[in-house]
Order: structure tokens, then sequence, then C-alpha cells
């Protein structure tokens, strides 16, 4: 991955009051914006969790920042899709360890949670991280995938 990330970037009706911050950290980077950007009309944060997915999966993006209230419905929604791994970081630890150790493609913040300052840190912090590559996160990564084809599949029990 070099300095420049395609990133996408969607925000609910309440994520939406950190769009300015988000898209400021965002300026040397190609932005995939999926909106919204106006709090005027209730956006439900599942449907702009697949669409971050999707543009993840289809290529048009390598990570993604998704924005609600708290961040949480975010996370939740972004890990449904295959592939994702979604986090909720109100940290900068938890910003670039999340990529180094667990290869987090999507940064999941909360517009009621976290200022402009501290969103933007986070922002920075997560596409300047990269994935360590090591063995263990390797096998660990290897886990999460097989419990999610074995859930894909129907299958509930250990992989």
């Amino acid at each position: 991955m070099s300095d420049t990330v395609r990133v996408a970037v969607a925000f609910d009706h309440r994520g939406v009051h950190l769009r300015d911050a988000v898209l400021a950290a965002l300026r040397a980077h190609d932005v995939v914006d999926l909106g919204t950007d106006t709090d005027a009309v209730r956006i439900d944060y599942p449907d702009k969790a697949r669409e971050v997915g999707e543009a993840i999966r289809d290529g048009r993006a390598e990570r993604a920042v998704l924005v609600c209230g708290s961040g949480v419905g975010a996370a939740v929604a972004a890990c449904k899709v295959a592939g994702i791994r979604a986090a909720i970081c109100h940290d900068v630890y938890s910003a670039h360890q999340g990529v180094e150790h667990d290869d987090m493609n999507v940064l999941c913040l909360g517009s009621e949670v976290v200022g402009p300052s501290l969103a933007a840190d986070l922002v920075q912090t997560f596409l300047g991280a990269r994935f360590d590559g090591g063995e263990r996160y390797v096998e660990r990564l290897k886990k999460v995938e097989a419990m999610e084809r074995a859930m894909a599949n129907g299958q509930v029990e250990p992989v």
C-alpha cells in the first residue's frame, strides 16, 4: 500500500457531524465519498456499512471510514459483510493496532463520542498503519476467515 490510500467514507444522519473533519483528514488520499452530507433525512448505518463493504470488496477502496452516532452500530453492521474487519476506535492505539495486528480495513467512529480533532488523528493513524504480517497475526486471521466461511454455510460449531 502506498502513502496514498483509496478510502471510502460514509456517514449516517448522526455521523455527518464529523464529515468535515474526516474529509479534511483525507486530503492526501483518494476518497470514494458514499455520503451523506446532511442530517435532514434519516440515513440508516446498516445501509452505509453495506456500501463501504461493497466498495472494499469490489476494489473501489482499500479501506474505509464509517461514522454513526456512537460508532457501535456501524462496526456491528460492517462486520456482517464478508471480508470486512471493522472496529470502533476512539483512541489512537486501537486505530493503529487494529490494522497492525488484525488487518482492520474499516475504521468506525462515533460523532457523539469523539470531536473533530481526535477524529482527524484517528483517521490519519488508521491510514498510516500497515498490517504486520507476522505469523501469529496471519494464523489468527485465518481462523477468523474460517469462522466467516463456516457461518456463511450455516455452521455454528467450532472450525
